[in-house]
Protein backbone atom coordinates (compact mmCIF):
# COMPACT_ATOMS: atom_id res chain seq x y z
CA UNK A 1 0.00 0.00 0.00
CA UNK A 2 1.01 3.07 -0.93
CA UNK A 3 1.86 5.47 2.01
CA UNK A 4 -0.29 8.58 2.57
CA UNK A 5 0.75 11.82 1.74
CA UNK A 6 2.04 14.11 4.12
CA UNK A 7 -0.82 17.13 4.32
CA UNK A 8 0.65 20.44 4.10
CA UNK A 9 -1.80 23.44 5.29
CA UNK A 10 -1.32 27.17 4.63
CA UNK A 11 -2.76 29.54 6.69
CA UNK A 12 -3.02 32.92 5.18
CA UNK A 13 -5.29 36.13 6.46
CA UNK A 14 -6.67 36.41 2.44
CA UNK A 15 -7.20 34.17 -0.14
CA UNK A 16 -6.38 37.17 -2.75
CA UNK A 17 -3.17 37.49 -0.93
CA UNK A 18 -2.55 33.40 -0.81
CA UNK A 19 -3.10 33.45 -4.97
CA UNK A 20 -0.80 36.36 -5.53
CA UNK A 21 2.11 35.06 -3.07
CA UNK A 22 1.71 31.52 -2.49
CA UNK A 23 0.15 29.81 -4.98
CA UNK A 24 3.33 28.84 -7.26
CA UNK A 25 4.91 27.35 -3.80
CA UNK A 26 1.58 25.54 -3.12
CA UNK A 27 1.62 23.88 -6.68
CA UNK A 28 5.45 22.80 -6.12
CA UNK A 29 4.85 21.65 -3.23
CA UNK A 30 1.50 19.53 -4.76
CA UNK A 31 3.61 18.61 -7.59
CA UNK A 32 6.17 17.13 -5.12
CA UNK A 33 3.45 14.72 -3.29
CA UNK A 34 2.17 16.76 -0.55
CA UNK A 35 -1.57 16.58 0.18
CA UNK A 36 -2.18 20.84 0.36
CA UNK A 37 -5.16 22.75 2.16
CA UNK A 38 -5.61 26.07 2.54
CA UNK A 39 -6.91 28.09 5.72
CA UNK A 40 -8.05 31.29 4.91
CA UNK A 41 -10.93 34.47 4.48
CA UNK A 42 -12.73 33.42 1.27
CA UNK A 43 -13.55 36.30 -0.73
CA UNK A 44 -13.11 36.35 -4.66
CA UNK A 45 -10.89 33.68 -5.03
CA UNK A 46 -11.75 30.75 -3.82
CA UNK A 47 -12.53 29.37 -6.98
CA UNK A 48 -9.01 29.60 -7.97
CA UNK A 49 -7.81 27.54 -5.09
CA UNK A 50 -9.88 24.75 -5.95
CA UNK A 51 -9.85 24.45 -9.33
CA UNK A 52 -5.72 24.31 -8.44
CA UNK A 53 -6.37 21.04 -6.96
CA UNK A 54 -6.06 22.55 -3.54
CA UNK A 55 -8.39 22.52 -0.06
CA UNK A 56 -10.11 24.87 0.39
CA UNK A 57 -10.74 25.77 4.23
CA UNK A 58 -12.58 29.08 4.77
CA UNK A 59 -12.14 31.28 8.23
CA UNK A 60 -13.61 34.34 9.26
CA UNK A 61 -10.66 35.98 9.54
CA UNK A 62 -9.40 40.06 9.34
CA UNK A 63 -6.02 41.12 9.01
CA UNK A 64 -7.17 44.81 11.36
CA UNK A 65 -9.52 42.99 13.68
CA UNK A 66 -8.97 43.96 17.57
CA UNK A 67 -12.29 43.22 19.02
CA UNK A 68 -11.13 40.68 21.98
CA UNK A 69 -14.49 38.35 21.76
CA UNK A 70 -13.90 38.46 18.30
CA UNK A 71 -10.27 37.50 18.07
CA UNK A 72 -11.07 34.58 20.62
CA UNK A 73 -13.75 33.21 18.15
CA UNK A 74 -10.85 33.21 15.27
CA UNK A 75 -8.69 31.38 17.72
CA UNK A 76 -10.96 29.20 18.50
CA UNK A 77 -11.86 28.33 14.82
CA UNK A 78 -8.11 27.98 14.39
CA UNK A 79 -7.52 25.35 16.25
CA UNK A 80 -11.08 23.57 15.79
CA UNK A 81 -9.21 23.45 11.74
CA UNK A 82 -6.05 22.20 12.75
CA UNK A 83 -7.97 19.39 14.50
CA UNK A 84 -9.96 18.79 11.66
CA UNK A 85 -7.39 18.95 9.04
CA UNK A 86 -4.63 16.78 11.23
CA UNK A 87 -1.72 18.61 9.15
CA UNK A 88 2.16 17.53 9.18
CA UNK A 89 2.89 20.24 8.34
CA UNK A 90 1.37 24.10 9.21
CA UNK A 91 2.78 26.46 7.19
CA UNK A 92 1.96 30.07 8.30
CA UNK A 93 2.25 33.47 6.58
CA UNK A 94 2.24 37.13 7.99
CA UNK A 95 1.47 38.15 11.32
CA UNK A 96 -1.64 36.97 12.73
CA UNK A 97 -1.19 33.62 11.32
CA UNK A 98 2.00 33.12 12.88
CA UNK A 99 0.03 33.99 16.18
CA UNK A 100 -2.98 32.55 16.16
CA UNK A 101 -1.88 29.26 14.11
CA UNK A 102 1.60 28.87 16.67
CA UNK A 103 -1.13 28.60 19.25
CA UNK A 104 -3.81 26.27 17.30
CA UNK A 105 -0.38 23.90 16.53
CA UNK A 106 0.76 23.64 20.36
CA UNK A 107 -3.16 22.86 21.45
CA UNK A 108 -3.81 20.17 18.95
CA UNK A 109 0.03 18.55 18.77
CA UNK A 110 0.94 19.70 14.83
CA UNK A 111 4.79 17.55 14.21
CA UNK A 112 5.98 20.76 11.98
CA UNK A 113 5.56 24.07 12.12
CA UNK A 114 7.17 26.94 9.44
CA UNK A 115 6.46 30.39 10.17
CA UNK A 116 7.33 32.95 7.20
CA UNK A 117 6.86 36.64 8.41
CA UNK A 118 7.41 38.77 5.17
CA UNK A 119 7.99 42.11 6.95
CA UNK A 120 7.46 43.57 10.88
CA UNK A 121 4.62 45.51 9.80
CA UNK A 122 2.62 48.31 10.99
CA UNK A 123 3.17 46.96 14.93
CA UNK A 124 6.93 47.00 14.00
CA UNK A 125 7.19 50.04 11.78
CA UNK A 126 5.01 52.97 12.71
CA UNK A 127 5.70 55.07 15.99
CA UNK A 128 1.98 55.79 16.61
CA UNK A 129 0.10 55.12 20.42
CA UNK A 130 -1.66 52.16 18.76
CA UNK A 131 1.32 50.55 17.68
CA UNK A 132 3.58 51.51 20.69
CA UNK A 133 0.79 49.34 22.89
CA UNK A 134 0.56 46.44 20.57
CA UNK A 135 4.23 45.64 20.23
CA UNK A 136 4.94 44.14 23.44
CA UNK A 137 2.01 42.10 23.25
CA UNK A 138 2.82 41.01 19.50
CA UNK A 139 6.25 40.42 20.34
CA UNK A 140 5.29 37.97 23.28
CA UNK A 141 3.04 36.18 21.18
CA UNK A 142 5.76 35.75 18.75
CA UNK A 143 7.89 34.32 21.29
CA UNK A 144 5.97 32.00 21.93
CA UNK A 145 5.04 31.07 18.18
CA UNK A 146 8.58 31.02 17.40
CA UNK A 147 11.03 29.65 19.70
CA UNK A 148 9.48 26.54 19.71
CA UNK A 149 10.56 22.82 18.76
CA UNK A 150 10.14 21.03 15.34
CA UNK A 151 9.57 24.55 13.86
CA UNK A 152 11.32 26.56 11.19
CA UNK A 153 11.03 30.72 10.84
CA UNK A 154 10.98 32.40 7.18
CA UNK A 155 12.37 35.73 6.94
CA UNK A 156 13.12 37.59 3.44
CA UNK A 157 15.59 40.32 4.73
CA UNK A 158 19.15 39.80 7.08
CA UNK A 159 17.83 43.33 8.89
CA UNK A 160 14.13 41.45 10.40
CA UNK A 161 16.72 38.42 11.44
CA UNK A 162 19.44 40.79 13.37
CA UNK A 163 15.83 42.57 15.09
CA UNK A 164 13.99 39.47 16.19
CA UNK A 165 17.27 37.76 17.30
CA UNK A 166 17.89 41.01 19.73
CA UNK A 167 14.45 41.56 21.03
CA UNK A 168 15.07 37.11 21.83
CA UNK A 169 11.99 36.27 19.58
CA UNK A 170 13.69 33.61 17.53
CA UNK A 171 16.79 31.57 18.02
CA UNK A 172 19.15 32.39 15.01
CA UNK A 173 19.52 28.42 13.99
CA UNK A 174 15.52 28.22 13.74
CA UNK A 175 15.69 30.72 10.75
CA UNK A 176 16.09 30.78 7.11
CA UNK A 177 16.72 33.23 5.03
CA UNK A 178 14.40 33.00 1.47
CA UNK A 179 14.30 36.20 -0.58
CA UNK A 180 10.53 36.30 -0.60
CA UNK A 181 8.24 34.70 -2.15
CA UNK A 182 9.39 34.77 -6.02
CA UNK A 183 8.62 36.02 -9.05
CA UNK A 184 7.39 33.95 -12.42
CA UNK A 185 10.08 35.13 -14.54
CA UNK A 186 8.43 33.30 -17.94
CA UNK A 187 5.47 35.39 -17.22
CA UNK A 188 7.03 38.68 -16.01
CA UNK A 189 9.48 39.24 -19.04
CA UNK A 190 10.92 42.56 -20.64
CA UNK A 191 9.67 44.16 -23.60
CA UNK A 192 10.88 47.00 -26.02
CA UNK A 193 10.00 50.25 -24.05
CA UNK A 194 6.45 51.46 -24.87
CA UNK A 195 5.93 54.72 -26.94
CA UNK A 196 4.32 57.63 -25.38
CA UNK A 197 5.21 60.15 -22.31
CA UNK A 198 7.48 58.00 -19.65
CA UNK A 199 5.61 56.01 -17.18
CA UNK A 200 6.85 55.86 -13.53
CA UNK A 201 4.80 53.39 -11.78
CA UNK A 202 3.87 52.57 -8.17
CA UNK A 203 2.10 49.55 -7.02
CA UNK A 204 1.31 48.58 -3.42
CA UNK A 205 -1.57 49.15 -1.21
CA UNK A 206 -2.44 52.74 -0.83
CA UNK A 207 -0.58 52.96 2.32
CA UNK A 208 1.21 56.30 4.42
CA UNK A 209 4.39 53.67 4.89
CA UNK A 210 4.54 52.58 0.90
CA UNK A 211 5.89 55.99 0.90
CA UNK A 212 2.78 57.27 -1.32
CA UNK A 213 2.42 60.52 -0.36
CA UNK A 214 6.09 60.89 -1.03
CA UNK A 215 5.28 60.15 -4.34
CA UNK A 216 2.68 62.23 -4.97
CA UNK A 217 5.08 65.25 -3.29
CA UNK A 218 7.69 64.19 -5.83
CA UNK A 219 5.73 64.46 -8.62
CA UNK A 220 4.13 67.98 -8.02
CA UNK A 221 7.98 68.31 -7.79
CA UNK A 222 8.32 67.29 -11.54
CA UNK A 223 5.83 69.08 -12.64
CA UNK A 224 2.63 66.22 -12.32
CA UNK A 225 1.66 64.62 -15.45
CA UNK A 226 1.89 65.61 -18.49
CA UNK A 227 2.17 64.64 -21.93
CA UNK A 228 5.92 63.84 -21.32
CA UNK A 229 5.87 61.96 -17.82
CA UNK A 230 2.83 59.97 -16.04
CA UNK A 231 3.12 59.26 -12.41
CA UNK A 232 0.67 56.26 -11.69
CA UNK A 233 -0.53 54.83 -8.63
CA UNK A 234 -1.44 51.07 -8.86
CA UNK A 235 -3.44 49.39 -5.66
CA UNK A 236 -6.09 50.04 -3.51
CA UNK A 237 -6.32 51.62 0.00
CA UNK A 238 -6.92 48.81 2.92
CA UNK A 239 -9.15 50.21 5.35
CA UNK A 240 -7.98 47.17 7.64
CA UNK A 241 -4.68 49.10 8.32
CA UNK A 242 -4.31 52.49 10.36
CA UNK A 243 -1.74 53.64 7.95
CA UNK A 244 -3.82 53.54 4.72
CA UNK A 245 -5.46 56.85 2.29
CA UNK A 246 -8.76 57.25 1.81
CA UNK A 247 -10.06 57.32 -1.53
CA UNK A 248 -11.15 60.85 -1.18
CA UNK A 249 -7.49 61.92 -1.12
CA UNK A 250 -6.10 59.70 -3.75
CA UNK A 251 -8.93 61.31 -5.77
CA UNK A 252 -8.35 65.15 -5.04
CA UNK A 253 -4.44 63.98 -6.17
CA UNK A 254 -5.74 62.44 -9.29
CA UNK A 255 -8.08 65.75 -10.07
CA UNK A 256 -5.42 68.00 -9.59
CA UNK A 257 -3.14 66.36 -12.28
CA UNK A 258 -0.62 64.86 -9.74
CA UNK A 259 -0.71 61.44 -10.59
CA UNK A 260 -3.10 58.30 -11.74
CA UNK A 261 -4.95 56.02 -10.06
CA UNK A 262 -5.06 52.79 -11.74
CA UNK A 263 -6.50 50.68 -8.49
CA UNK A 264 -6.48 47.15 -8.03
CA UNK A 265 -5.24 45.00 -11.11
CA UNK A 266 -4.66 41.40 -11.61
CA UNK A 267 -2.83 41.83 -14.67
CA UNK A 268 0.58 43.78 -13.18
CA UNK A 269 2.72 41.85 -15.77
CA UNK A 270 0.88 44.10 -18.02
CA UNK A 271 1.15 47.24 -15.81
CA UNK A 272 4.85 47.03 -15.38
CA UNK A 273 5.41 46.13 -19.31
CA UNK A 274 3.30 49.91 -19.88
CA UNK A 275 5.76 51.34 -17.86
CA UNK A 276 9.67 52.95 -17.68
CA UNK A 277 10.59 52.87 -14.71
CA UNK A 278 9.40 51.47 -11.06
CA UNK A 279 9.52 53.03 -7.94
CA UNK A 280 8.57 52.01 -4.36
CA UNK A 281 8.99 54.88 -1.51
CA UNK A 282 8.70 52.36 1.34
CA UNK A 283 9.75 52.82 4.90
CA UNK A 284 10.50 49.23 5.29
CA UNK A 285 9.49 45.64 4.00
CA UNK A 286 10.25 42.28 4.40
CA UNK A 287 10.91 41.95 0.53
CA UNK A 288 8.80 43.44 -1.65
CA UNK A 289 7.16 41.24 -4.79
CA UNK A 290 6.32 44.40 -6.54
CA UNK A 291 9.97 45.11 -6.98
CA UNK A 292 10.59 41.62 -7.92
CA UNK A 293 8.39 41.79 -10.41
CA UNK A 294 9.26 44.81 -11.61
CA UNK A 295 12.65 43.74 -11.94
CA UNK A 296 11.74 40.31 -13.78
CA UNK A 297 9.78 43.01 -16.49
CA UNK A 298 13.35 44.72 -16.55
CA UNK A 299 12.08 48.15 -15.40
CA UNK A 300 15.21 50.27 -13.49
CA UNK A 301 13.82 50.72 -9.88
CA UNK A 302 13.70 54.12 -7.67
CA UNK A 303 13.27 52.43 -4.13
CA UNK A 304 14.20 53.56 -0.41
CA UNK A 305 17.34 52.35 1.42
CA UNK A 306 15.64 50.40 3.97
CA UNK A 307 15.30 46.94 5.13
CA UNK A 308 13.58 45.12 2.20
CA UNK A 309 14.11 47.57 -0.76
CA UNK A 310 17.54 47.48 -0.63
CA UNK A 311 17.82 43.80 -1.15
CA UNK A 312 16.53 44.33 -4.32
CA UNK A 313 18.14 47.37 -5.65
CA UNK A 314 21.88 47.92 -5.62
CA UNK A 315 22.14 51.32 -6.24
CA UNK A 316 23.86 52.68 -9.57
CA UNK A 317 23.37 49.21 -11.14
CA UNK A 318 19.89 48.27 -11.65
CA UNK A 319 18.07 51.57 -9.69
CA UNK A 320 18.69 54.16 -7.33
CA UNK A 321 18.32 53.90 -3.61
CA UNK A 322 17.29 57.37 -1.89
CA UNK A 323 16.12 58.03 1.75
CA UNK A 324 12.72 57.24 2.75
CA UNK A 325 10.22 59.97 3.67
CA UNK A 326 12.35 62.28 1.50
CA UNK A 327 10.03 63.65 -1.48
CA UNK A 328 13.22 66.06 -2.35
CA UNK A 329 15.67 62.71 -3.35
CA UNK A 330 12.74 61.12 -4.59
CA UNK A 331 12.28 63.55 -7.29
CA UNK A 332 16.06 63.94 -7.71
CA UNK A 333 16.59 60.26 -8.68
CA UNK A 334 13.65 59.97 -10.86
CA UNK A 335 14.36 62.66 -12.67
CA UNK A 336 18.11 61.56 -13.53
CA UNK A 337 15.84 58.28 -14.72
CA UNK A 338 13.07 60.22 -16.73
CA UNK A 339 16.03 62.62 -18.54
CA UNK A 340 18.31 59.70 -19.24
CA UNK A 341 16.94 56.42 -21.77
CA UNK A 342 20.72 55.10 -21.86
CA UNK A 343 20.73 54.78 -17.92
CA UNK A 344 17.05 52.95 -18.00
CA UNK A 345 17.75 50.59 -20.41
CA UNK A 346 21.65 49.75 -18.50
CA UNK A 347 19.63 49.43 -15.44
CA UNK A 348 16.98 47.39 -16.77
CA UNK A 349 18.77 44.99 -18.12
CA UNK A 350 20.84 44.64 -14.52
CA UNK A 351 17.49 44.07 -13.07
CA UNK A 352 16.34 41.53 -15.56
CA UNK A 353 18.99 39.48 -14.35
CA UNK A 354 18.90 39.78 -10.75
CA UNK A 355 15.67 38.68 -11.12
CA UNK A 356 16.78 35.40 -13.23
CA UNK A 357 19.19 34.88 -10.79
CA UNK A 358 17.83 35.63 -7.14
CA UNK A 359 14.26 36.08 -7.10
CA UNK A 360 12.40 32.93 -9.32
CA UNK A 361 9.66 31.35 -7.86
CA UNK A 362 11.48 27.61 -8.80
CA UNK A 363 14.26 28.65 -6.94
CA UNK A 364 12.17 30.08 -3.95
CA UNK A 365 9.79 26.98 -4.10
CA UNK A 366 12.64 24.19 -3.76
CA UNK A 367 14.33 26.66 -0.69
CA UNK A 368 10.90 26.91 1.12
CA UNK A 369 10.41 22.82 0.02
CA UNK A 370 13.68 21.84 1.69
CA UNK A 371 12.19 23.31 4.76
CA UNK A 372 9.05 21.24 4.79
CA UNK A 373 11.51 18.16 3.75
CA UNK A 374 13.75 18.73 6.94
CA UNK A 375 11.10 18.69 8.95
CA UNK A 376 9.72 15.50 8.32
CA UNK A 377 12.78 14.35 8.39
CA UNK A 378 13.39 15.37 11.88
CA UNK A 379 9.66 14.12 12.63
CA UNK A 380 10.56 10.47 11.79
Amino acid sequence: MAAKPPRLLFFVTEDWYFCSHRLPLALAAQKAGFDVWVLTREMAHGEVIRNAGLRLYPIALTRGGRHPLHELAVLWRSIRAYREIRPDIVHHVAMKPVIYGSIAARITGVAGVVNALGGLGYMFTSKDTVARLLRPIAEFWLRFGLRRAASITLLQNPDDLALLCAHGIVRREDVRLIPGSGVDTAQFHPVPDPDGPITIVLAARMLRDKGVVEFAAAARQLGGCSALVRFVLVGDPDPSNPASLTVEALRDWVAAGTVEWWGWREDMAAVYQSAHIACLPSYREGLPKSLQEAAACGLPIVTTDVPGCREVVRSGHNGILVPHKDAGALATALATLIADPALRASMGHASRKLAEEEFSVGKIAALTLASYRDLLSARA
